[in-house]
């Protein structure tokens, strides 16, 4: 996400937040717009997700989403009543995270709503660190997948771990994968992908996709078709890469993906926290 659509999204939240009874909220009708709902019918069904998480996660509903009415200015002088809907962040959050991600909006609002500082720049390094673990998550739904398409056609998970250690060989410029864990000193019982930055993971990704497409494509079969042509892709993407001045193999090792996993998960349990922590607070 560019650094530009971060500010001028950072922005528009940070306006729309305001104190109700005492408590930071926010307006559904207000997120609606900045969330990319050009309806109010289909936002109110995002509400309801959430609603129903928050429910689950066993929070009283009406703590995090307060219904209210207000007054909105019409297209001439006059005015109406609408209903609306004060959400706490954690009812932000949820509402977020039952949103699409592949929104700009929707991935920028799960991440501001899950941290706890307002601070731009600390925002915007939780978006990366996101978008590194939903990248390797990625790799592995991609390599499980691959693996079960060569599996039907000869090849047995020795088989794979040596056509996607060859895959790699091609991808580093002939270093192999135990190459790369001592050059960035990750541990021999750890995979390689855990410790990559965001853009080598997509590389094998994307090649791995490839390998999966063309073995079903070009009906290959047998460890040796398949490797050739697993090669021949992780070569292609490392082409590519290094005609924008790319060299996979010289990139540097990023942190350990599971510590980012962790650090993440807490970050979202701290949300929940910190709301009932000011509600409580609240009702005394």
């Amino acid at each position: 996400m560019k650094k530009e659509l971060i500010a001028d999204l950072f922005g528009k939240f940070e306006s729309a937040c305001y104190i109700y009874e005492g408590i930071e909220c926010w307006s559904a009708r207000e997120l609606q717009p900045i969330l990319g709902y050009a309806r109010w019918e289909n936002f109110i069904n995002a509400l309801e997700k959430a609603r129903k998480a928050c429910e689950n996660a066993g929070e009283e509903v009406t703590d995090h989403f307060r219904g209210f009415t207000k007054m909105v200015q019409l297209g001439s002088a006059a005015k109406r009543e609408v209903e609306d809907i004060a959400l706490t962040r954690y009812a932000c959050y949820l509402v977020a995270q039952n949103g699409d991600s592949a929104k700009n909006e929707i991935a920028f609002a799960q991440t501001y709503f899950a941290v706890q500082t307002r601070r731009q720049e600390i925002i915007e390094k939780r978006l990366l660190d996101v978008a590194r673990v939903s990248a390797r998550e990625k790799l592995t739904k991609s390599e499980k997948k691959l693996s079960g398409i060569i599996y039907e056609r000869g090849v047995d998970d020795k088989g794979f771990a040596v056509i996607r250690s060859k895959g790699d060989q091609a991808l580093f410029g002939g270093a192999s994968t135990t190459d790369m864990k001592k050059k960035l000193g990750v541990p021999s019982t750890r995979p390689l992908a855990d410790f990559l930055p965001t853009l080598t993971i997509k590389a094998k990704d994307f090649a791995t996709e490839l390998t999966s497409h063309n073995v079903t494509d070009k009906d290959l079969k047998g460890e040796q078709q398949i490797s050739k042509e697993h090669i021949d892709n992780n070569l292609a993407v490392r082409k590519m890469l290094k005609e924008r001045g790319v060299l996979p193999e010289q990139l540097p090792a990023a942190e350990d993906v599971k510590k980012v996993q962790r650090k993440l998960a807490t970050e979202e349990k701290k949300v929940k926290q910190q709301s009932n922590k000011i509600l409580k607070g609240k009702k005394k």
